[in-house]
């Protein structure tokens, strides 16, 4: 019942910004804490970031620190990953996550929803 919804992926040049978003159905949005997550080829998947159920709390890998934003506006069940500077190394399918059990999740947190990823390819 629950769908994740996500979009804003793209190619780019190293330095570009990229917005992402994604929106949850199927359930009040403001119940949910969100996070963003990614997974380079190769690689096993890592966290990116999270927020809070209300949005007054985040967090951020250590790798996207200062670079990339998470927030939500709960009027339009959307929350949002900017990714500013982007890097070659930030190049992967980023997946949308929710969890309603929840008021907060964060890295190491098992989500139980999940969007269909979107694609970000990073330049040079």
């Amino acid at each position: 019942q629950v769908q994740l919804v996500e979009s804003g992926g793209g190619v780019v040049q190293a330095g570009d910004s990229l917005r992402l978003s994604c929106t949850t159905s199927g359930r009040t949005f403001s119940v949910f804490t969100m996070a963003w997550f990614r997974q380079a080829p190769g690689k096993e998947r890592e966290f990116a970031a999270a927020i809070s159920r209300s949005g007054r709390t985040t967090g951020y890998a250590d790798s996207v620190k200062g670079r990339f934003t998470i927030s939500r506006d709960n009027a339009r069940s959307t929350v949002y990953l900017q990714m500013n500077s982007l890097k070659p190394e930030d190049t992967a399918v980023y997946y949308c996550a929710a969890d309603n059990r929840a008021y907060y999740g964060g890295e190491g947190y098992e989500y139980l929803y999940w969007g269909q990823g979107t694609q970000v390819t990073v330049s040079s």
